[in-house]
């Protein structure tokens, strides 16, 4: 399993794990036109894309919920590589079940800015 942290200088890392996975968080997520992608991560390339909004969105949380790693499926599987793309799928559902936080990034949905001392 290949786990997203960001590193001492704030940069996006990630690191593989096939036994001991430390606590981390999830996100669920619908797919965009503009994702961050697993080359993207490789190249350290694409952090101008919209979807890499999504990633900060989920690392700021994890963060925040004192969890230092962080699993994305658009840029944590390597699409190209047919054999772990497939254990990928395959092990989805156990890497939900298995998350200490599960985040929604509903990129679809507003929520109206309330204005300071409103009741509504």
């Amino acid at each position: 399993m290949r786990l997203l942290h960001f590193d001492g200088l704030g940069r996006l890392s990630w690191k593989e794990f096939s036994s001991n996975i430390p606590p981390y968080a999830i996100l669920s997520h619908t797919w965009d036109n503009d994702e961050f992608l697993f080359e993207d991560l490789v190249n350290e390339t694409g952090n101008r894309k919209a979807g890499y909004r999504k990633i900060l969105f989920c690392g700021e949380q994890a963060a925040r919920d004192q969890l230092q790693y962080f699993w994305v499926d658009t840029c944590c599987i390597n699409k190209w590589n047919l054999r772990e793309l497939s254990n990928a799928i395959n092990s989805m559902f156990h890497w939900y079940r298995n998350a200490a936080k599960c985040y929604v990034f509903l990129s679809d949905v507003s929520v109206p800015v309330r204005k300071c001392g409103s009741k509504n």
